[in-house]
């Protein structure tokens, strides 16, 4: 496949992710589908998007032309096989879960023409996992967004050690047409790189806090007044979804079986109270509405 030859693009999952990945892919000139089996999903992903970039007119950052070409080139969907069979290049971007990344990239292989790449938006799990349920391990890739993608201006792109090298040069290939700065990763590993760093501080700040050296909004505060960081790392955990990052390290803590990687008791228990961060109006702060970034 060459590079001109990825003209459509499907982005599975219409959550926090997906939804910005495929406006990323439809205004870079891809034709795009967003597929999802919650058409309330959908529909919340479609009214976000249309916030989003009547945001982005108001600032004169795109125009009204640009923005009503890429919704023309956006299709919402629930139909799994009617969205993929077509496609050059396929994002996943689902619960970050591996066995249910796994059931899906069955399907995806199966229902995929043979020379569609799959990319994977985990955050955390080694796109070879992925690969090993397929029949097309050279053809398989991570591909991680940060949050907001529409946003955060950084792909990491990671290649197992069956990922083809056209494979890897597609991806990159994407992600520059999404006018994203790519890195490439040559070799695997559990967390990538930004996640692995942000991980030892996190685990850090919670030992902290549950030890009793400091409240988290103190701890917050010196990262943000002592070390510079835009915010701290109990308001990251807010932004990014308290249960996206414990089940990042429910998947590491799977993979090593070192206590260190389970998660910790504190944020366990923001996960069965449903206090999520931003997403659910209460995590480590309170919020009095979702506030739709871009």
């Amino acid at each position: 496949m060459l590079k001109n030859q990825v003209r459509s693009i499907c982005v599975v999952g219409a959550g926090q992710m997906g939804h910005q990945i495929a406006m990323l892919s439809a205004l870079a000139g891809f034709e795009t589908v967003i597929q999802d089996v919650n058409v309330d999903a959908l529909q919340k992903a479609e009214s976000t998007l249309h916030t989003i970039m009547d945001k982005w007119v108001a600032k004169g950052k795109i125009s009204i032309e640009t923005k009503e070409q890429a919704f023309q080139r956006l299709i919402f969907s629930t139909d799994l096989l009617d969205s993929v069979q077509d496609a050059d290049f396929i994002i996943e971007a689902i619960v970050e879960k591996l066995d249910a990344k796994q059931e899906l990239f069955r399907k995806l292989d199966e229902y995929a023409k043979p020379e569609a790449i799959l990319a994977s938006n985990s955050s955390t799990i080694v796109n070879s996992l992925l690969a090993d349920v397929t029949n097309r391990p050279d053809k398989v890739v991570n591909m991680h967004f940060f949050f907001p993608p529409l946003v955060m201006d950084c792909v990491e792109v990671v290649k197992s050690e069956e990922t083809s090298e056209l494979t890897a040069h597609m991806t990159m290939f994407v992600c520059e047409k999404m006018n994203r700065t790519a890195v490439l990763l040559q070799k695997e590993i559990s967390g990538f790189i930004a996640n692995r760093i942000l991980g030892a501080l996190q685990r850090e700040a919670v030992y902290l806090y549950e030890n009793g050296y400091a409240d988290f909004k103190d701890i917050d505060l010196i990262c943000k007044k002592a070390l510079s960081h835009p915010i701290g790392p109990f308001e990251l955990m807010d932004l990014s979804g308290i249960d996206v990052g414990y089940f990042v390290m429910q998947q590491r803590f799977s993979e090593t079986g070192d206590p260190a990687d389970r998660p910790a008791a504190c944020i366990e228990e923001k996960v069965k109270q449903g206090h999520l961060g931003r997403k659910t109006g209460k995590g480590w702060y309170e919020y009095k509405k979702e506030e739709v970034r871009g």
